[in-house]
C-alpha cells in the first residue's frame, strides 16, 4: 500500500516542464567598413559606439519556437562611420508542458539569455575580422527588455497614463 501511495504522488516525468535547445543559426550578418582601408590605418580618439538589441519569437510548430536576437552596432569617430554591423542570431527551442502564463517570460528572457553569448562571440569575431578590435558587448538584462516591451504594449493598447509617465521618465535630468 505504501508503495502505491508514493507511486501515485510522484509526478510523471513525461508531464514535467522542459526546455531544449534544438539548434542555433545565423539568419543575417552584415558588416560594413565604408572607409576601408584608411579607417583601420587612421589613428585618433576612441570611437563612439551605438549598440542596440531586440528579441523576436516565432512559433514554428506545437512546442517549437525560434527565438531571434537582432544586434546592431555602429562605431563612429567624430562624423566618420568606422563600421556598422547587423546580426540576426537565432535559437530553436522545444518547450513542453510549460504553463501558458510562464511561456512568454521563458521565450523572451531565458531563451535569449542562453543564446546571447554565442551571438556576442559572432559579433566580436566579425568586428575583429573587419580590422577592428573585437566588440565585446556587456551582458544584457533580458528581463528589463521584457518589462520595456510590456510597457510599450500597454501604451499601444490605450493605457494613456502609462504613456505620459514613461515619456516623463525618459527625459534627461
Amino acid at each position: 500500500m505504501a508503495d502505491e501511495t508514493q507511486g501515485g504522488a510522484a509526478p510523471n516525468p513525461a508531464n514535467l516542464p522542459s526546455m531544449n535547445l534544438v539548434g542555433q543559426y545565423i539568419r543575417d550578418l552584415s558588416f560594413e567598413n565604408p572607409g576601408a582601408p584608411s579607417s583601420i590605418m587612421a589613428g585618433g580618439g576612441n570611437p563612439a559606439f551605438n549598440v542596440s538589441i531586440s528579441v523576436g519569437v516565432k512559433k514554428q510548430a506545437d512546442d517549437v519556437y525560434a527565438v531571434e536576437l537582432t544586434l546592431n552596432a555602429k562605431a563612429n569617430r567624430e562624423e566618420t562611420v568606422l563600421f556598422n554591423v547587423e546580426l540576426v542570431y537565432g535559437g530553436v527551442f522545444r518547450l513542453k508542458n510549460v504553463p501558458e502564463n510562464q511561456l512568454s517570460q521563458l521565450l523572451m528572457i531565458e531563451c535569449p539569455r542562453l543564446i546571447f553569448p554565442f551571438a556576442r562571440q559572432v559579433l566580436a569575431s566579425t568586428t575583429q575580422q573587419g580590422g577592428f578590435p573585437p566588440l565585446m558587448m556587456e551582458p544584457v538584462d533580458f528581463a528589463a527588455i521584457y518589462r520595456q516591451n510590456l510597457a510599450k504594449l500597454a501604451a499601444q493598447q490605450g493605457a494613456a497614463p502609462l504613456t505620459a509617465n514613461a515619456a516623463e521618465t525618459d527625459k534627461p535630468n
